[in-house]
């Protein structure tokens, strides 16, 4: 049992409250501490030796406990110490204030018997307000007499512009208005109230025409400063004096400011319309001067050329006003007036407006190209604000550009979409300049070198030449910008030239009975020769609208960019196309000849092949009118239309050997006919542009296999043409070996198969024949059902 408990179990009184119940804390402390005995207790004394320390450990819990104690009680006395100096200061306080209530009391009734004494005073202090106002009037009253006379004087001055004088006889009435008005002021405040309205409005209608002079002098003063330029070379004077009247009215405000902030007791109110700010009034009305020039300026009369007439008179104004400023009126301002960097800063701003203005007109592309030329090349120029004289003030003057970055773009963009349209009507223009010289009754013209050409190509190349140099004058990137331009345009155009062609063609055949033109194929070549010409510049221009792709895929990451313009594919479809129809007139000029090849009139006289080299020799000298590498390809193609149209005729049929003699015939007909193409074309040998398979060399193998004595040979002769040529069938093939008349069934069918199993792929870079070539189908009435031909 605790000592509590002990302690209160016998002799306490039946009605005393637990003291759990008053305060179930320390019951709930109690057995917190018991419950931290209990286990520090049973960790120390786990074991029986350990009770030998029980002394011990008692001895050190009761020093310890008897230290809580003694700390317990020094607090508590420290604690009723502080108690007892705290009453005892309470007890001095309240007879204080118990003395300063009767002192307080004795006051107020001294003060109540003073009171009656005050009154008898008020009848001396009205006198005394009554003799201040009588003396203000007194001494005023010569003024008061003279405002009309000096108001009227000061007109008649400022009327005469002689400001200086009128300037001071206005700061003589100023002066006289505010010492009325400050005297009222002063003495109403002795009476204890502030100025009355019908005090201020007897004075201000006393003194109206005061305000009117100073709206008068100051409409001289801004009329003197807005025509500064012009007085400066005639009479400087007025301006001096424009000047020197705006400082004295400066310094009057800093004074008034300076007084009315500093008095903190009696505040002199502000005299009526201060502060004037007549300084920046000045630079105000400056740079309106400044802006007049282009007030008068509308759209009507800057219209084509008189924009670049306007601009230019600008450039010479702004230069001899800054000339002027420089010279003549910055010696009539203060220093700290700097009137050649106020000059340039306004005049700066209203070309910025006044450039705005102009850039939202419709405007064509000769205006927009005097604007930019004047915003970029011309504006910070030696010519103008890059003289050397205002460079120092230009470094000190951050103006910023005479046109926003993204008000160039828009001018460009206005520009190049300007040059466009009138590059797409010139080109439509030439276009049908081009088929109107189509139809001519004569040859095209020839250049120096002796090849075809017409206009076209002239004017396309001069035109985008011309509209880069100009675009050049502006910047690189506008050249690029209209460079791409054109190679779009020429795109179109060859798009067109391209259609074009083939409605030529068309009308050529529809006419072709009645010959109606003659030198179609003549202006096939000079469309060739044009496109060549074409290609010259577009290789250049192509460089540069990379350059430009480039650049604007990297400013426009993640967007979708136009396709650039790829010219180049263009010229070279319209040249496909031009070749395609060339080969198709010499197909169509060779097709009366063609029927009568490999016939047995043929093999015995050999007519038609003379007339083909003719009609072939006519063509390849025209063609030497084309420029390189088109005459080269345009022979090529005409070498493979012979060769393919030669073996066309062999795979009809037409002649069928009878014996081993005809087959010796008509393989040596065969080597003649191939003699006499090579003569024709050996300037094309010559020059050494034979393709990689010679078609040529086609009819010499073909001879060879005709004339192959031993049919047992044919397999490996077939495995041999097989290999030159790996696009050949086995219809060709079977077609050969009925020519050749002497192929038994069984040789037939050793060589179908050889062919078949051994069927090479066709190499890289490998340009059939034989696929052109097609088998015409076999007049056999009838197949039996055999495996082959199952």
């Amino acid at each position: 049992m605790s000592a509590r408990d002990q302690n209160s179990g016998g002799d306490k009184p039946e009605d005393t409250v637990p003291v759990a119940k008053v305060w179930p804390e320390v019951e709930r402390a109690e057995c917190l501490a018991r419950g931290a005995a209990l286990k520090w207790a049973s960790g120390v004394f786990c074991r029986p030796e350990h009770l030998e320390r029980l002394s011990q450990y008692k001895k050190r819990e009761s020093q310890r406990t008897a230290s809580i104690h003694t700390r317990l009680k020094s607090m508590v006395q420290s604690y009723l110490e502080g108690v007892g100096w705290g009453l005892e200061q309470l007890r001095e306080a309240r007879a204080e204030l118990k003395e300063v209530s009767h002192a307080l009391k004795k006051t107020g009734l001294e003060s109540n018997r003073n009171a009656e004494g005050v009154k008898s005073l008020e009848r001396l202090r009205e006198v005394s307000v009554n003799h201040r106002q009588l003396l203000a009037a007194v001494s005023n009253l010569p003024r008061l007499y003279s405002v009309r006379s000096m108001v009227l004087e000061t007109e008649r001055l400022v009327e005469s512009r002689r400001l200086l004088e009128a300037h001071a006889r206005l700061m003589d009435l100023e002066r006289w208005q505010d010492d009325i008005l400050w005297q009222l002021h002063g003495a109403n405040g002795m009476a204890g109230s502030a100025l009355s309205k019908e005090d201020q409005e007897l004075v201000a209608k006393y003194f109206s025409g005061v305000g009117q002079l100073v709206d008068a002098l100051g409409k001289e003063l801004w009329a003197v400063v807005s025509s500064a330029l012009a007085l400066a070379r005639q009479n400087p004077t007025p301006f001096v004096s424009a000047v020197r009247i705006v400082e004295r009215e400066e310094a009057l405000d800093q004074a008034f400011l300076e007084e009315r902030g500093g008095s903190r007791g009696n505040t002199r109110p502000l005299p009526p319309g201060r502060p004037r700010c007549w300084r920046a009034c000045f630079f105000q009305v400056l740079e309106e001067a400044v802006s007049a020039r282009f007030r008068s300026v509308s759209y009507l009369h800057t219209r084509g050329p008189g924009l670049a007439g306007h601009l230019s008179a600008l450039q010479h104004g702004i230069m001899a006003d800054l000339a002027t400023v420089r010279h003549l009126l910055e010696h009539c301002v203060p220093p700290h007036y700097r009137l050649t960097r106020a000059y340039l800063r306004a005049c700066h701003r209203c070309l910025h407006a006044h450039l705005a203005q102009v850039s939202s007109w419709d405007l064509e592309s000769g205006e927009i190209f005097a604007v930019l030329n004047w915003v970029l090349r011309i504006y910070n120029s030696p010519d103008m604000m890059g003289h050397p004289e205002l460079v120092t003030e230009m470094e000190k003057v951050e103006l910023g550009p005479l046109i926003s970055t993204e008000g160039l773009e828009q001018l460009q963009n206005k520009y190049v979409q300007s040059v466009r349209k009138s590059v797409s009507e010139w080109m439509h223009k030439a276009l049908q300049v081009e088929l109107q010289d189509w139809q001519r009754e004569q040859e095209p013209d020839t250049d120096h070198e002796g090849f075809y050409q017409t206009s076209l190509p002239t004017i396309i190349t001069q035109m985008l030449e011309e509209n880069a140099r100009v675009a050049l004058m502006i910047g690189e990137s506008l050249r690029d910008q209209t460079i791409q331009m054109g190679l779009y345009e020429m795109e179109n155009l060859l798009n067109r030239f391209r259609e074009a062609l083939v409605e030529f063609g068309k009308e050529h055949r529809r006419n072709s009975s009645n010959n109606k033109n003659k030198y179609y194929l003549h202006y096939l070549l000079a469309s060739i020769s044009n496109c060549i010409i074409l290609n010259v510049p577009c290789v250049p221009y192509r460089k540069s609208t990379e350059s430009l792709q480039q650049q604007q895929s990297s400013r426009s990451a993640g967007q979708l960019s136009r396709t650039p313009p790829n010219p180049l594919a263009a010229l070279d479809r319209a040249v496909r196309r031009a070749c395609r129809l060339v080969m198709d007139h010499l197909l169509l000029d060779l097709q009366p000849f063609l029927p009568g090849l490999l016939t047995r009139p043929w093999l015995v006289q050999g007519d038609p092949t003379p007339k083909l080299c003719c009609m072939l020799e006519r063509h390849l000298e025209l063609y030497g009118r084309v420029r390189p590498p088109c005459r080269q390809r345009l022979q090529e193609e005409a070498q493979w239309l012979m060769v393919v149209e030669y073996v066309r005729a062999l795979m009809q049929k037409r002649l069928v050997c009878r014996s081993a003699e005809e087959r010796r015939q008509l393989a040596q007909q065969m080597v003649q006919d191939d003699q006499q193409f090579r003569e024709i074309l050996h300037s094309l040998e010559g020059e050494g542009s034979v393709p990689e398979v010679n078609p040529l060399a086609l009819l010499p193998v073909l001879a060879d296999f005709i004339r192959l004595k031993d049919p047992g040979m044919l397999t490996l002769e077939v495995s041999g043409l097989a290999a030159k040529y790996p696009d050949i069938s086995e219809e060709h093939v079977s077609v050969l070996l009925d020519i050749r008349g002497d192929v038994s069934r069984d040789i037939r069918g050793s060589v179908l198969d050889l062919l078949e199993q051994s069927a090479p792929p066709l190499p890289a870079g490998y340009r059939p024949i034989f696929t052109d070539i097609l088998v015409p189908p076999s007049t056999m009435a009838f197949c039996l059902p055999t495996a082959k031909c199952a």
